[in-house]
Parts: C-alpha cells; sequence; structure tokens
C-alpha cells in the first residue's frame, strides 16, 4: 500500500476517533495507536458531557464500536510511538505494541480472571478511590472489554511465584504468558497528534488539602462519583463508602496561576455538577466560590444562568492564595475574603477543586520524537503564519482536541476533522505536483 494512503493518528480520545471515522471514510488505512488499554479517551470518565447534559458513555460507545469493527482502522492498544523520520507523504515510523497477555480474539470479557489474583493496584483510571488487581480493565464498560495484564505486578510475569490463577479461572484459555511486545515498522503519508489532556497535579496547590484532608476531592473523583460505569455506580458517598454528603462547595479555576492560562471549559463543571448532584442527593446545598467566570459558548451561559437562579448559591471571592481550607471534624472549613474584603468562613461537607488543565503526560518526549514544537505552556504549538489552528511546526504532522489546549469536546471534534481536511488537501496536491 502507497504510503499516502495510510495515516498515523496518536491518541484515541474524542479528537482521535473521530479523525479515524473520517480518514477511514474516505479510504485512508489507519493506525490508532494509544498508549493505554482502552480507546475513548478523558470523554468516558465523565458521567454526563456538557453543555446538552448527555451521557458520555451513550454518546462515546457507539462511535467505540464502530471504530473497533472498521477494517480500515488499525487500534493498537498499550502501544506507543518510538521513532519516526522521513517526511510528508512517507514518514517512517517505529510503534512498540506491548503485550497484553490477553489474547483478543480469545476473550469474552465475562471478568472470571479478576476476582482470583491476589495482587491490587491502585486504580488511577477510577482516580484511585478503589483498587484493581494485576489483570484488569480501566472501568466498567472498557473497549476493547480485554483486560491487561501488569507485567510488573504479576506474580507468574515478574518471578516473584508460581501464580497461575487468572489462567485456571478462565474457560476460554484466552491468558497468555509467552505473548511478548511486538516492533511495527509502517511508513504513513501524515500524523495526527490528538493526545488529550492531564490536570495539574494538586500538590501545586498543596494548601487547599487534597491528601489531606478526606473532604476534599478533585473534579475528576467527582466525575468518577457520579459516572454509573464508576467506582460507586453513580452513588454520592464520602470517601469512607457511607456517609452522604448534604453541602458541597466548588472551588473555581484552580491552579490556573500556576499554569498561567485559563483552562476554558473548568468554568462549566460547577453547573454540571449542580446539576447531577441535585438529582442525585435530595436537598443537598451547593456553594460555588469563584473570582470570574469564563463561558466560551452561550449554551455554557444559558447553563450557568439557570444553575445559578435555581441550584446553586454563588460566593465570590478575592482568590486562592488568600484562601484557606482546614479540616474541622467531619467537614471542610474554607476562610476566604469576599468582595468587600471582609473574611468570612463556609463549612461543608466536600469541597471540589476544578484542577487546571495541562499537557497530557508524555507530551514533551512524544513532541521531540515528531520534532515538532510546543508552545510556552507545554501545548502543542500551531504556527499563526499557517491557515487553520491544526498544522504543527513540522509539514505532514497535525494536532487536534486538547493536545493543541484546553477546549470542550464540540472544538476537540471540529478539530480533529479539520486535521482531516488539511491533510486530504496536502496528500492530493503531493499528487498533483
Amino acid at each position: 500500500m502507497n504510503p499516502s494512503d495510510k495515516i498515523l493518528v496518536i491518541g484515541s480520545g474524542i479528537a482521535g476517533m473521530e479523525a479515524s471515522l473520517m480518514l477511514s471514510k474516505a479510504g485512508k488505512k489507519v493506525y490508532l495507536v494509544e498508549r493505554l488499554p482502552l480507546i475513548g479517551g478523558n470523554t468516558i470518565k465523565t458521567g454526563e458531557s456538557f453543555p446538552n447534559m448527555e451521557c458520555s458513555t451513550c454518546l462515546v460507545a457507539p462511535i467505540q464500536q464502530e471504530i473497533l469493527q472498521d477494517k480500515n482502522i488499525e487500534v493498537m492498544t498499550v502501544s506507543n510511538v518510538e521513532k519516526v523520520s522521513g517526511k510528508t507523504g512517507n514518514f517512517a515510523v517505529s510503534i512498540t505494541k506491548k503485550a497484553r497477555y490477553v489474547n483478543i480474539a480469545a476473550c469474552l470479557g465475562c471478568g472470571m480472571c479478576y476476582p482470583v489474583c491476589p495482587i491490587t493496584q491502585p486504580n488511577n483510571w477510577e482516580q484511585n478511590l478503589v483498587e484493581k488487581k494485576a489483570i484488569y480493565v480501566e472501568c466498567a464498560g472498557s473497549l476493547p472489554n480485554v483486560p491487561v495484564i501488569d507485567p510488573s505486578l504479576c506474580l507468574h510475569l515478574n518471578g516473584k511465584g508460581e501464580c497461575n490463577l487468572c489462567a485456571e479461572a478462565c474457560m476460554f484459555g484466552a491468558i497468555d504468558f509467552l505473548e511478548v511486545d511486538e516492533l511495527v515498522e509502517e511508513n504513513f503519508g501524515a500524523i495526527i497528534v490528538a493526545t488529550g489532556f492531564s490536570t495539574l497535579d494538586t500538590q501545586s496547590v498543596s494548601q487547599l488539602g487534597h491528601g489531606k484532608i478526606p473532604g476534599v476531592y478533585t473534579a475528576y473523583e467527582i466525575e468518577r462519583l457520579l459516572a454509573s460505569n464508576g467506582p460507586t455506580e453513580g452513588l454520592i458517598v464520602m470517601r469512607d463508602g457511607e456517609r452522604v454528603p448534604q453541602s458541597i462547595a466548588i472551588l473555581h479555576c484552580v491552579g490556573r496561576k500556576e499554569v498561567g492560562y485559563c483552562s476554558n471549559v473548568c468554568c462549566s463543571y460547577p453547573a454540571r455538577y449542580a446539576h447531577f448532584l441535585r438529582e442525585k442527593v435530595a436537598d443537598v446545598k451547593i456553594y460555588d466560590l469563584y473570582t470570574d467566570l469564563c463561558f466560551p459558548d452561550k449554551r455554557y451561559q444559558k447553563l450557568n444562568d439557570e444553575t445559578r437562579k435555581e441550584k446553586a448559591k454563588y460566593i465570590f471571592h478575592q482568590g486562592i492564595d488568600k484562601l484557606e481550607v482546614n479540616e474541622a471534624g467531619d467537614m471542610v472549613e474554607i476562610k476566604y475574603f469576599d468582595e468587600k474584603g471582609k473574611q468570612s468562613s463556609l463549612k461543608v461537607d466536600m469541597l471540589v477543586l476544578t484542577m487546571a488543565i495541562t499537557p497530557s503526560e508524555g507530551i514533551e518526549e512524544l513532541s521531540e520524537l515528531l520534532s515538532i514544537e510546543r508552545d510556552k505552556f507545554g501545548f502543542i504549538y500551531t504556527p499563526k503564519d499557517r491557515i487553520g489552528s491544526v498544522s504543527t511546526s513540522r509539514e505532514g504532522i497535525f494536532v487536534a482536541g486538547c493536545a493543541e489546549g484546553p477546549k470542550d469536546i464540540q472544538s476537540s471534534v471540529l478539530q480533529g476533522e479539520a486535521a482531516v481536511g488539511q491533510i486530504m488537501k496536502l496528500l492530493n496536491d503531493k499528487v498533483e505536483r
């Protein structure tokens, strides 16, 4: 196959999936490379997507299924790009496809292998709210619904024991301890970087008490509590697994000063949370603590106005650096200065931190590998002298979604589509020459 007929997409979030499907429909062969064992990205961590309050799983699952069933899309999970050379129309790329130690074709996703595994580890996908085994899927509804084994923890693979319990529990013979990493070398006409985002480490704002005060949560911890496929199946409870919060404060713009930019969408989080928390916890009191508000879309303004009127009390404060968070028995005490400079205090069961959006883990190494520039904030740089916001500093390599900067789902999808359009034009121009 001509290299121009093959496209590499790095990252399987909403932007990467949209781009992959469009490229496939345009007749291109797509290699979709994802470092995690599932596809779908950060969107599937959320219970519902704003501003339309759509079920995220319902929104993304059909796209995931279409991706997995598309014969033009080669899905490579637990995989990493290792080497890139060449130029537009013929990029030579080496990809390491790591062993899952579970045969995807043989596994039916029955889950019988999990309970018997004697090794547990924190489940970082679930924000460490629960644990997972050495053999695991990230969350309920993961696609592909096939577990992966962590070789550093598995007693059979790390040589610390003779455990075969998961293999014995699997009636389909899907466990394959002899599977090895595979090096895949292919040539591609163009590359799309769609590696998504991370959020600021709470240690950067340690004064807010996350990790020290049990009642302090990050936004994504709340996302997983709200989600039907999360660790509590949508039940809102405190870390003890029993107590239901009756008062919740949501703190805006956490980390904005540290990262030096607005995260674009996190002012919309509280409106979503207020909407669904009021549905799940009767008579819960919700407080929004803010310094200013940013809504990038007219629909978000409407959502905020409705929330402010009906579901939450908005409280202005003079800045996180002037705010104090303390443990007060089973509650969290927040001391802040209001618009008049007067110190006030608020006690709540739960404090939610809307953390700043940051570049994805590993983006520095990937940008160096691809020889593309990053901006001063660490996101992939898009030159100002080129038409469109998806071109990178290297011809033939494009960026889509939050790899370029903080944005919502709709904008990520649009960038994925724009990247495909520019690739098709670029490769067609090369052929005509």
